[in-house]
């Protein structure tokens, strides 16, 4: 889930367009885009896609046609897995398969009672992302050409560090987390933007790009990326779930003003004795992260996405070759406008 910093940042975060991020590069939290995939692209009763053996396939739909409209965009995007979680991590990782495992209870009980539109929210709410998906998702991007890393650890830390060190413009993630992990910049809303329809609503509203900066965050809210850490963690991170009871946005931002940093708050001694607050410091300070050297973004292998998508996961030949058509078209309009600049 992250830490939410949504009160905090709504004064700073500046709505884009995905054209106002043409011929720049971008790091994207593919754990957090493939669940996004995953609970969006579903059937009318919240089942997801799946080809003719049971597998499912909804989060190949969303990572190709997706990665196929940035391509046309003109953007450059890196895909960053998850590696082995910290252990701190670890109340976080049962807490949410607990909650999916009680969401598919509720889902399959919804779908006895014919309740569609309730066994949907409870569907998107039970999502996992499974090994084989990953591994799926991870062979579609080879045969398209474009490039993934394997973070040792966080994805999002992953992302960030690429942005911070100028391989990527902009860590892309729904989380606030990059931040915390020091990205320049955070683009949140890329891989679900456009029109969506309101949980338990029959309303549907449009859904923009957005893009925070770091530097003017920490400006408006007068305090360092380290003070902004301890904001996070009075709040609640994935390494202390919750945060502290009775501490929203404001007064984690009013307390962090006054007192500095977490140590000089004697009135939360106590709680702060239960958890390792500087352990946690250290994963956003001190990521565990990988250079991943070259960055190359090829020409897509056509046949082997046909062979792969459409013969073995049976998705549409009809659709899968068009959006290889508009692959095509962009890319010999990027030839044409080089030729012209040289000539």
């Amino acid at each position: 889930m992250g830490v939410d910093l949504g009160p905090l940042v709504k004064e700073v975060r500046k709505q884009i367009k995905i054209d106002n991020l043409a011929n720049k590069k971008v790091s994207i939290d593919a754990y957090n885009a493939l669940y996004q995939f995953l609970a969006i692209i579903r059937g009318e009763g919240g089942e997801p896609l799946r080809d003719s053996k049971g597998r499912v396939t909804s989060h190949l739909s969303g990572l190709f046609y997706r990665t196929i409209n940035f391509i046309e965009k003109g953007i450059d995007v890196v895909y960053v897995f998850d590696g082995k979680p910290p252990e701190l991590k670890q109340m976080e990782i049962l807490k949410r398969m607990e909650l999916r495992d009680k969401a598919e209870r509720l889902y399959e009980e919804a779908l006895k009672k014919g309740d569609l539109e309730e066994a949907k929210k409870y569907a998107m709410l039970s999502t996992k992302l499974k090994d084989y998906m990953v591994a799926d998702a991870k062979k579609l991007l080879d045969l398209m050409g474009i490039p993934w890393v394997q973070a040792p650890s966080e994805g999002e830390a992953e992302a960030a560090y690429l942005a911070v060190k100028g391989y990527t413009w902009a860590a892309v993630s729904q989380d606030y987390d990059s931040l915390l992990f020091g990205s320049p910049r955070l683009v949140r809303n890329l891989t679900i933007s456009g029109k969506r329809k309101l949980p338990g609503k029959d309303v549907h509203v449009e859904i923009s790009p957005e893009v925070i900066h770091l530097k003017d965050l920490l400006k408006h809210l007068q305090i360092t990326r380290e003070q902004l850490i301890d904001v996070g963690i009075l709040l609640g991170t994935d390494y202390n779930p919750g945060g502290f009871k009775g501490i929203g946005p404001v007064t984690a931002l009013k307390l962090i003003r006054k007192y500095g940093k977490l140590e000089n708050m004697v009135e939360l001694r106590r709680e702060l004795s239960q958890i390792d607050y500087e352990g946690i410091r250290k994963i956003f300070l001190e990521p565990k992260v990988v250079d991943p050297g070259e960055l190359k973004w090829r020409d897509p292998d056509e046949e082997g996405i046909i062979k792969f998508l459409c013969e073995e996961r049976d998705f549409s030949v009809k659709r899968v070759m068009n959006a290889l058509e508009r692959i095509k078209a962009k890319r010999k309009t990027k030839m044409a406008s080089l030729e012209k600049w040289f000539s």
